[in-house]
């Protein structure tokens, strides 16, 4: 039998692998017909002659870029796109050849947004993009592949704001807690390329938009901020937020001149009667996938939520409790006053964290209805947030894995004979583009032995916590042995969690 570590990484690269590039691009994009041949679009039909253009910018734009580039032909005149630097190298390194571009290819490079910031390699990058698109006429088509990332690497602030204004402006949202939809707001209004600017730019050409998501939702104005979109927000939106979080006064008189001069409302949608933009993956695909290899291997498996978001600490309570009323369930105590009390708390937790279209009653009914003895998997996705306390190296994903396994020794601790001291248990959280804050690491795992088992190390996991230093925890723990290292993957759809009970 696979340890149950095994099954969560199994499970992990299972949903990973089913949203890689090539083969979303090859379900989604089809080239047919000699005579006058045609770009087949989820349907969709183009008339191509030799009139194809392509631009791109994200984290999983160049295994896109490849996989569309084999599927085009000559028929693709010119392409520019904008990546992560170093992933070409990394990408070699794994010998993931498939994701590369050929060496005589159409399509130039330019890699850049270190640390998924914007730099000068990415502003650089986003002049060419621009350059390329507004030579664009009617007769020809820009096929537009986007993915998360994308917004960091497709910078073009509207001048006078100078990017590390912007940089600025988008650290002191994030430090107070922003969401990321809300920084995507900011950014798209300080921007040329960003909130349907690139699609304008295009005009009279057709824009084919291929996007890969990484937002909970899938809204198509929020993914990388929206470049081939009509941006659905205001000025008012804008200085709503800024107001929020007390940044109104403390703005550089750069910015203060562009949000004066933005129009007040948001372009109209027949401005964007040129443009199709298509979702080819998300996380629900992913999530699916592992759902489907899960019941393969035995387990009885649910998915909670693609959704998951709200603040760190906040949703690993709900993991905790989630896996002690999995637990109840399992070992055949699901009817008791305990799992009563188990379910208030979740519904709580549920009603603070407001996640999209989550109908945890009938979930948990759900959860119920398994019965003792069968193994079980619970799966979700989404994007957590961390309020930084200390300066600490981490990620979101490892300290909400962290956090977890404090939520469980406590509630063990608290309890004597709790039904989690029956059941194995392992929590996995990750990001699926192999990256999670400034590390190596993708994010990491835990069970409910975690702290005990660090505490013989001399390892305080709430110290560690305190200084949001989940990653130090993880790496000096057990010799790293928790931390789930994936290596760049090349796409990305938001994080994945799992929780596998069994006896």
């Amino acid at each position: 039998s696979m340890t149950l570590r095994k099954h969560a990484l199994f499970l992990f690269h299972s949903a990973v692998g089913t949203v890689q590039p090539a083969a979303m691009l090859k379900r989604t994009l089809k080239l047919q017909g000699d005579g006058c041949p045609q770009l087949l679009v989820k349907g969709r039909a183009f008339p191509v002659k030799r009139n194809l253009y392509l631009v791109g910018f994200g984290k999983a734009v160049l295994g896109m870029a490849a996989a569309a580039e084999e599927i085009l032909g000559d028929h693709l005149v010119q392409g520019i796109i904008s990546v992560p630097l170093g992933i070409q190298e990394s990408l070699q390194r794994a010998g993931m050849w498939e994701m590369l571009l050929k060496p005589h290819s159409k399509i130039q490079v330019t890699e850049g947004a270190k640390n998924n910031l914007p730099d000068p390699e990415a502003l650089k990058g986003a002049a060419a993009i621009q350059e390329l698109v507004k030579g664009l006429t009617v007769n020809d088509l820009l096929l537009v592949l986007i993915s998360g990332g994308g917004s960091a690497l497709l910078p073009a602030p509207i001048p006078p704001v100078r990017l590390e204004e912007k940089e600025k402006l988008t650290k002191m949202l994030a430090s107070q807690g922003a969401a990321i939809q809300e920084l995507n707001i900011i950014r798209k209004a300080l921007s040329l390329l960003k909130g349907g600017g690139l699609a304008r730019l295009a005009y009279p050409a057709q824009v084919v938009s291929l996007i890969l998501s990484d937002v909970i939702g899938d809204p198509v104005d929020i993914i990388a901020s929206g470049p081939t979109a009509a941006s659905s927000h205001s000025i008012q939106d804008c200085l709503q937020i800024l107001g929020k979080y007390s940044l109104l006064h403390n703005l550089p008189k750069s910015v203060e001149t562009v949000l004066a001069t933005s129009p007040i409302k948001p372009s109209a949608p027949e401005d964007y009667s040129h443009v199709c933009n298509i979702i080819i993956g998300s996380n629900t695909l992913a999530l699916d996938e592992a759902k489907r290899q899960a019941e393969g291997l035995g387990y009885a498996a649910l998915i909670l939520s693609t959704a998951v978001c709200g603040d760190v600490s906040c949703v690993a309570a709900l993991y905790c409790e989630l896996i002690r009323l999995g637990c109840l369930g399992f070992v055949g105590l699901g009817e008791g006053s305990l799992s009563h009390e188990l379910r208030g708390n979740l519904l709580q937790l549920a009603a603070k964290l407001e996640i999209p279209n989550l109908n945890l009653a009938e979930f948990l009914q759900a959860l119920q209805g398994l019965g003792p003895g069968r193994p079980v998997c619970i799966l979700a996705g989404g994007e957590t947030t961390v309020q930084l306390q200390g300066n600490g190296k981490g990620g979101r994903n490892q300290e909400l894995v962290l956090r977890v396994g404090l939520g469980l020794h406590k509630a063990q601790a608290t309890q004597v004979g709790h039904p989690t001291q029956r059941c194995e248990i392992i929590f996995l959280s990750g990001g699926t583009d192999g990256q999670d804050g400034p590390t190596e690491a993708a994010g990491a795992f835990c069970s409910p032995e975690l702290v005990d088992e660090a505490l013989q190390e001399g390892l305080d996991a709430e110290a560690f916590l305190s200084n949001n230093n989940s990653y130090t925890f993880f790496s000096e723990f057990q010799g790293g042995s928790h931390l789930l290292v994936t290596g760049l993957t090349g796409t990305n759809v938001m994080d994945i969690q799992a929780i596998l009970i069994r006896a």
